[in-house]
């Protein structure tokens, strides 16, 4: 006959997996960054594809770098989209080995530990790739000088 836990050990094993659970949480939130970041992206990317056809001369040299800008933003947010699911992944089979050597008596620190340093590196990682395209997006926003220093543009707004 299998032994029955007691309730004082399933609550102290949830106790334990508490801390992932709010990693996972977190996790939660960042993917929905990735996701809504990832969908104005492509929002961008839908637009300038439309223009890029009747564009000319400088505009439609700008509109190629932009293009390329946005294609390597999409591959880095994909990436960090990966690397956080992948973090979440392990976040959960840390919780689910905490709970399976609880119950089944069985010592699976070692595991656990392991489980739980390779889901904090691919979070790491998911956040390093997120600054990247962070600062890349930012190259994005910078206002051309060719606009900044007209000065037919200039006697317009004073």
């Amino acid at each position: 006959m299998i032994p029955i836990p007691a309730v004082s050990t399933i609550a102290q094993t949830i106790q334990l997996s508490l801390a992932p659970v709010f990693m996972l949480a977190g996790i939660g939130q960042l993917l929905n960054v990735l996701a809504g970041r990832l969908s104005r992206v492509i929002d961008r990317a839908r637009q300038l594809e439309k223009l890029h056809p009747s564009s000319a001369g400088p505009e439609r040299i700008r509109h190629i770098w932009e293009l390329r800008l946005l294609d390597r933003r999409m591959t880095i947010i994909n990436a960090s989209l990966f690397l956080a699911v992948s973090s979440a992944i392990m976040t959960c089979i840390v919780i689910a080995l905490l709970f399976i050597a609880e119950l089944a008596k069985l010592h699976f620190g070692t595991y656990v530990a392991v489980s739980f340093i390779l889901a904090m590196i691919l979070l790491i990682a998911a956040f390093a790739s997120f600054m990247i395209e962070v600062r890349i997006s930012l190259v994005a926003f910078r206002i051309r000088p060719e606009l900044l220093d007209n000065p037919e543009l200039l006697d317009k707004l004073t």
